[in-house]
C-alpha cells in the first residue's frame, strides 16, 4: 500500500532512476542527474557581456519518465548579500519514443520566459531547437560532455542556420561532496 501522504518532491520524482521501459533513451539527459556549479556568460545583441556564477540541479521526475532541472544565476552560494536572481528557471524534458526525440519546456519566471523545443542527440552532443516569434532559430547545445563537466551554449540564427550569434554559455562542473 502506498504512503498515506507524499510530499510534493516525492510525488514529483517517484524514483531515483529511469523508467524501465525507456531506460537507455533516458540516459541522454539522465547522465546529468546531480548538482553542478560553474559560470555563465550572456552576450547581448549590442556586444554587452554579463558574467556570473551559476548552479544547476538535474533530477528524475514523473517516475523516471522525465528529467527536470533548475538553473540558478547567480549561484546561491556565490552571490553577494542582496544580489537578486537573474535566472531561476526549470526545464522539463520528456522522451517521445514515437518520434525518437525529446519534448522540452523551459520556464523562467524571473525573466518571464517560456520556451518549448525539440531535443536530439547529434553525435557526442545534444542539440535542442526552437523558433522564436520573430523567425530566428534558437539552439541550446550541450557540448564537451564528460562525466564531470559540460559546456552549454545558447545561439541563434536569423538566416536559417547559415550563421550563428552566440547569446550565452555555461561552463559547468559536477559538484563534489564536501
Amino acid at each position: 500500500m502506498a504512503k498515506a501522504s507524499l510530499s510534493f518532491i516525492e510525488a514529483l520524482s517517484g524514483t531515483d532512476g529511469p523508467a524501465p521501459d525507456r531506460a537507455d533513451k533516458m540516459m541522454l539527459y539522465g547522465r546529468f542527474v546531480g548538482a553542478w556549479d560553474g559560470t555563465v556568460t550572456r552576450y547581448g545583441a549590442n556586444g554587452e557581456r554579463f558574467d556570473s556564477s551559476a548552479e544547476v540541479h538535474f533530477g528524475w521526475a514523473l517516475e523516471g519518465r522525465a528529467i527536470q532541472d533548475v538553473w540558478i544565476v547567480p549561484s546561491r552560494v556565490g552571490r553577494t548579500p542582496g544580489e537578486p536572481d537573474r535566472m531561476f528557471g526549470t526545464t522539463l524534458r520528456i522522451y517521445d519514443p514515437q518520434h525518437d526525440c525529446w519534448d522540452i519546456t523551459f520556464v523562467d519566471p524571473v525573466r518571464q520566459t517560456h520556451d518549448r523545443m525539440i531535443g536530439r542527440q547529434a553525435g557526442p552532443d545534444i542539440i535542442q531547437e526552437y523558433r522564436k516569434a520573430d523567425g530566428a532559430i534558437c539552439q541550446w547545445c550541450f557540448f564537451e560532455i564528460t562525466a564531470n563537466s559540460f559546456h552549454w551554449v545558447s545561439r541563434e540564427s536569423i538566416d536559417e542556420r547559415q550563421t550563428w550569434r552566440l547569446t550565452g554559455e555555461f561552463y559547468l562542473r559536477r559538484r563534489t561532496q564536501a
